[in-house]
């Protein structure tokens, strides 16, 4: 796989599971690779396992002003910033009668609008370059439902539309965007369901078992390498085959 010297990437969500293992594997690919977390000083221990080109800051990416400035502030320090991996979210599940507003509006304010709001921001400074990568965190559960999760599966769906319609306004300025729709990943976003109902997604799984991180790590590696330069507004599952 093409090597990533030279490059600039951003992670958020990067200090666990998915968008840990990512940071993992654009450092390994030779990226200088900044995560970003809410907390601070989690971000910057968990960057420093990783080796000295990766940096952790804090940020809520709900606080739009704040993403602003950390990815003004990661463009000066660096020059520039060639791939973004809007990977922060929140998995909270809910029977649509139990739904609360602050549910609703946490949801939907984390996953989509912080996306969003990350994706303005990068896509500033790369317009500047004329070139970029951008990957969004989707999910199988945004592309096929699921019972008790109708607010998150709303918000992931909302990230594939981002992702291809932002794919159709941001090729013109040699900017791609894609995102991932990962199944059941074994990382502590799961940590609360039961034996018996991960039992049953290994089994309506075609290749019986769960995913990792790493795998889903590797194939947003590729989406944002040179290999995959004609590569955009796609949603790419990663999920074992459980959708087929």
């Amino acid at each position: 796989m093409s090597s990533l010297d030279g490059k600039v990437a951003v992670v958020t969500g990067g200090t666990r599971g998915i968008g840990h293992a990512t940071a993992a594997a654009l450092a390994d690919a030779g990226a200088t690779v900044v995560i970003t977390g809410r907390d601070g000083e989690t971000a910057a221990k968990r960057a420093a396992e990783l080796g000295a080109k990766v940096s952790g800051v804090a940020l809520d990416v709900t606080d739009s002003a704040a993403v602003k400035d950390v990815f003004k502030a990661v463009a000066k320090e660096h020059g520039r910033i060639d791939v973004l991996v809007a990977s922060a979210g929140v998995l909270e599940g809910g029977l649509i009668g139990m739904l609360t507003d602050d549910h609703i509006g946490r949801t939907l304010t984390t996953n989509v609008a912080g996306s969003l709001a990350c994706v303005q921001a990068a896509a500033r400074v790369m317009m500047r370059k004329r070139s970029g990568a951008i990957v969004l965190l989707g999910s199988v559960v945004g592309e096929r439902g699921n019972a008790g999760q109708t607010v998150y599966a709303a918000s992931k769906a909302a990230l594939s539309a981002v992702a291809k319609s932002a794919a159709k306004e941001l090729g013109r300025h040699g900017i791609r965007v894609n995102a991932v729709a990962p199944g059941v990943i074994r990382t502590d976003l799961i940590a609360e369901q039961s034996e018996e109902v991960l039992a049953k997604v290994q089994a309506d799984t075609a290749l019986g078992r769960l995913g990792t991180p790493e795998e889903v790590a590797a194939v947003i590696r590729f989406l944002v390498s040179d290999e995959a330069s004609f590569v955009t507004g796609q949603v790419l599952g990663i999920d074992g085959g459980l959708v087929l």
